[in-house]
């Protein structure tokens, strides 16, 4: 675990070789696990129902990820250790109980650390505070869109990295692959693309899931009303 949490601080950096070399600590059977995954994130994971289990654990990963690093910028390095996992498991619960929270800040954080960096160290929080406020405020807005992204992106770099935990047989094929990271960030960057265009432009949206169950709903209530006065008449 301690291995786990070691490799993930790697995100907290541009670190595009620590990214990639987190494969290197999952099993074949973990790496067959995160391939499902993937997958099922990039086709289904916008979703209402599939999102609210995801945006649990992508909100713990912020908490994990962002914490030390957003309180460095913001001149808070003697933070209390514990603070990251702290911030991970109410950002956990909140995900569980409102995803649109997690979309929040999701992308309210990098935006924020964008501005906070161009407005420079001596003004970072007068950079940071409108750039998070108003990333904020569109992924909560545009939550279905942010949403799909979200998941397409976290599905396409959870399929890459258990592509390679999985095929790890294969050592220098893999290690190949590893020492490119550029090359598995584009291939992962392209699953995300085709999972984002599949969700939004395929998948109905959920108001219009809604309909298409109440259609259903009705055309059933009709047959069964049918039904019954056909049984009524003696109608055969």
């Amino acid at each position: 675990m301690e291995g786990l949490l070691q490799a993930l601080r790697a995100y907290q950096e541009f670190n595009p070789s620590g990214w990639v070399a987190i494969y290197r600590l999952l099993p074949m059977w973990a790496g067959i696990v995160c391939c499902v995954v993937g997958v099922t994130l990039l086709l289904v994971g916008g979703g209402p129902r599939v999102f609210r289990v995801l945006a649990g654990p992508i909100g713990a990963l912020l908490g994990l990820v962002w914490t030390g690093a957003v309180a460095v910028k913001l001149g808070l390095p003697d933070l209390d250790p514990r603070a990251p996992s702290i911030a991970a498991g109410v950002l956990l619960v909140l995900g569980f109980l409102f995803p649109p929270a997690i979309t929040f800040v999701g992308l309210g954080v990098p935006l924020g650390l964008v501005a906070g960096q161009i407005a420079g160290p001596q003004d970072f929080l007068l950079g940071f505070a409108p750039g998070f406020i108003i990333g904020g405020l569109v992924g909560a807005l545009l939550h279905r869109v942010v949403s799909a992204l979200v998941a397409s992106a976290a599905g396409g770099w959870v399929l890459v990295i258990g592509a390679l935990a999985a095929l790890h047989q294969f050592g220098s094929l893999v290690e190949a692959v590893a020492s490119r990271p550029w090359g598995v960030i584009v291939a992962a960057g392209m699953f995300a693309i085709a999972g984002s265009v599949y969700q939004l432009a395929m998948r109905p949206s959920p108001e219009e899931a809604d309909k298409q169950r109440a259609e259903k709903e009705r055309v059933k209530l009709r047959q069964a009303e049918q039904r019954a006065l056909e049984k009524r008449w003696g109608v055969k």
